[in-house]
């Protein structure tokens, strides 16, 4: 990983310390400690307090202690689990140390008469206070050993490095650490070597609030000089995306304002705005690097099909990524609808073609006949390959992989540079996340909902009251309107989820007999799904049952009510983008989160956030903060957001300061953000030149 701007004695590969050997080597590897620097930014995750000895008869259940005493007792006991059980003595008191895995040499080493220091977590047990499986030494009768003079990292680990191999290879790397790590901002005076090496081994009397709370003076600077190397490695690869040059869309664009006559609605002033940034974009000869962020219904794919004439009328192709079939086949049903009309031909790739039908798509494609395909995963394929591709749409870009999106950035012919992207969500980036993940990117917000959108009541029902509920859904249905009914189980499995939704499905089918029940779930064939939405668009079916399947992207504007069974299961990301599904016609629309008794108090306040608000923003924000980055962006499998220090929630504040700062150092300095990329990121870069 080899970071530059460090001394070079702590370049040093790992299987130089004392210890290290290929197989420990290998482990350390899985956690990106590579070299002898990588321990250094390896920082605990919390610290034991070793630094006194606590009296036997002190010691209360709870507590982690330090205690020392003689073994009076050493017997194997045998009850349901075979265990070594000592009994120590220190005058005060007597403890007893229970140990399920042990061996004979350790028994040895715990005969009575031997003195021990011995550090763990007391409980209440059978024999009164009780440790299990404590960190002990032996001492010599006589001896008076020193307690530790600083508190005891816990080092975040994988399989097979115990705790105290972490200390003994950080203490080596700390000790040839002196003033070896340069300090790489300019103008700044903290001192990194003096930061890591109080956060490694911190005193006493550390202030421990501030430490948990990722408030430390030595955590801030450690946080800050690593948000600064996340947006510099942003801001490079968009310099070289952006250096590659794309091409330029300045002929026939009167056929967008065609286009949107042709429309049957009004663009809202919020469309206008953002269409006018893509316009200006698409019209120069840099890549368009632009993320659309909008409400569910605001009317993104509208604004995406303008920018998809724009392309086609300049003669280029255009690739729209979507992430379900479902949402697949409906985009195409959009961009087809507005287009064909004006002369745009659009297709679809996704896995549920035949081989003849890929085939055909394949060849329209690669002979330019196909000027927008809309796909899903099956884009990324090898065999796909564009005449010429001028601009990739990407909806609810988290839920790809950063690689993937990578991939059809490159089917590209050389001599056209890069195809512009342009990026849409529906579910709304905290301002905080956004200037970190997407630091990269020109930012347009959708802040406005089509006129005659109702804003959506949101209520709380107790499973003990399901019966009004169905009768809320007789009367609903009994006025022409429709209802989803969205299955949830807690178990991540389409299986289990579609047999709840079957179960479901039954049930109201038998309670409800004067309403037609659908059904629709991960499961089915997608021939099935699609034919069970078209039904349910067409009005034929009034009460869809369905799993978080239809979490994305599906419009009936005649449904207005939904239930949503065990809101308190899913995130409050997820529950908004379901409530999204109702509310997208003229009529008032409702969403009842159907709770079953005992709420936790987390859940409650995720329910309670729905019934407040509708402003995903105000609900993306509350999410961060209950969830975390990683769970936000869906980043967990991409690479992206993996900070070692820094936390967003801690850290927040520190953002515009970051911003300001990394402008400074890519204009004035770039060999210290070259060395500050390869310090904190290494070669985990890629990601940026998606």
């Amino acid at each position: 990983m080899g970071r530059r701007g460090l001394d070079s004695a702590l370049q040093a590969p790992v299987q130089n310390l004392h210890g290290v050997g290929p197989a420990l080597a290998l482990r350390l590897k899985r956690l990106g400690i590579d070299c002898i620097e990588d321990l250094l930014f390896h920082l605990p995750l919390r610290y034991q307090d070793r630094t006194r000895l606590t009296p036997i008869a002190a010691v209360r259940p709870g507590q982690d202690v330090v205690v020392e005493g003689i073994v009076r007792v050493s017997d194997v006991a045998f009850g349901r689990r075979r265990s070594l059980v000592v009994r120590i003595e220190d005058g005060s008191g007597l403890i007893t140390l229970r140990f399920f895995h042990f061996n004979a040499s350790q028994k040895n080493n715990l005969r009575p008469g031997t003195k021990i220091r011995c550090f763990g977590e007391a409980r209440a047990g059978a024999s009164g206070i009780e440790m299990y499986h404590p960190e002990y030494r032996r001492l010599e009768e006589d001896a008076s050993v020193p307690v530790e003079e600083m508190l005891t990292p816990v080092y975040p680990s994988t399989e097979g490095v115990s705790q105290i191999t972490w200390r003994k290879l950080c203490s080596q790397a700390l000790s040839l650490l002196g003033s070896g790590v340069s300090d790489l901002l300019p103008g700044e005076s903290g001192n990194l070597a003096e930061a890591l090496a109080y956060l490694h081994q911190p005193p006493p009397d550390a202030p421990m609030d501030l430490i948990h709370a990722g408030r430390h003076p030595a955590q801030i600077a450690l946080a800050f000089e690593e948000l600064i190397a996340h947006n510099l490695a942003l801001q490079a690869s968009r310099m070289s995306i952006q250096a590659a040059g794309a091409p330029a869309f300045t002929e026939n664009t009167a056929t967008v304002e065609l286009l949107i006559s042709d429309l049957p609605f009004k663009l809202t002033t919020a469309q206008s705005r953002v269409l006018a940034d893509i316009q200006s974009d698409l019209s120069s000869d840099v890549p368009m690097l632009r993320l659309v962020q909008g409400d569910v219904g605001s009317g993104k794919t509208v604004v995406a099909a303008c920018a998809a004439m724009q392309a086609a009328a300049n003669h280029f192709q255009v690739a729209v990524m979507a992430p379900t079939d479902i949402l697949a086949q409906q985009h195409l049903d959009s961009f087809a609808g507005w287009l064909a009309p004006q002369g745009i031909n659009c297709g679809l790739l996704s896995g549920k073609l035949t081989a003849a039908q890929r085939r055909k798509v394949l060849e329209d494609l690669s002979t330019g006949l196909l000027a927008v395909v809309v796909g899903t995963h099956a884009l990324f394929q090898e065999s796909v390959a564009f005449q010429r591709l001028g601009l990739v749409i990407v909806d609810e870009q988290h839920r790809f992989g950063v690689h993937q999106r990578l991939a059809l950035t490159h089917k590209v012919d050389p001599i056209h540079g890069r195809p512009h992207q342009l990026i849409m969500t529906a579910t709304p980036i905290p301002r905080t996340l956004s200037m970190v993940a997407y630091a990269d990117l020109d930012c347009s917000v959708i802040d406005e909902l089509p006129p005659g959108r109702q804003p959506v009541t949101t209520v709380m029902v107790d499973n003990s009251r399901r019966g009004e509920i169905l009768a809320r859904v007789a009367e609903a249905c009994a006025s022409g309107r429709q209802v989803y009914w969205v299955c949830t189980l807690i178990e991540e499995s389409e299986q289990l989820q579609a047999q709840a939704a079957e179960v479901t499905s039954e049930e109201l089918t038998e309670l409800l007999p004067d309403l037609q029940v659908g059904l629709i779930h991960g499961r089915m064939h997608n021939r099935d799904k699609e034919a069970m939405m078209a039904s349910f668009k067409a009005a034929t079916i009034d009460l869809l049952v369905a799993t978080t399947v239809i979490e994305v992207g599906v419009d009936v504007p005649n449904a207005s009510l939904m239930i949503i069974e065990n809101p308190e299961r899913l995130g409050l990301a997820q529950l908004h983008q379901l409530r999204g599904r109702v509310g997208r016609g003229a009529d008032a629309s409702h969403c009842v989160l159907l709770y079953q008794k005992p709420l936790s108090r987390a859940a409650r306040e995720r329910l309670s956030i729905m019934r407040e608000s509708n402003d995903g923003f105000y609900i993306a924000e509350k999410d961060l903060a209950q969830r975390g980055p990683g769970e936000v962006l869906g980043t967990r499998q991409t690479g992206l957001m993996e900070f070692r220090i820094a936390d967003l929630q801690s850290h927040g504040d520190l953002l515009p300061a970051v911003q300001e700062k990394a402008a400074e150092i890519g204009r004035e300095y770039p060999q210290a953000a070259s060395a500050l990329i390869s310090r904190w990121l290494g070669a985990a870069t890629d990601y940026g030149a998606v």
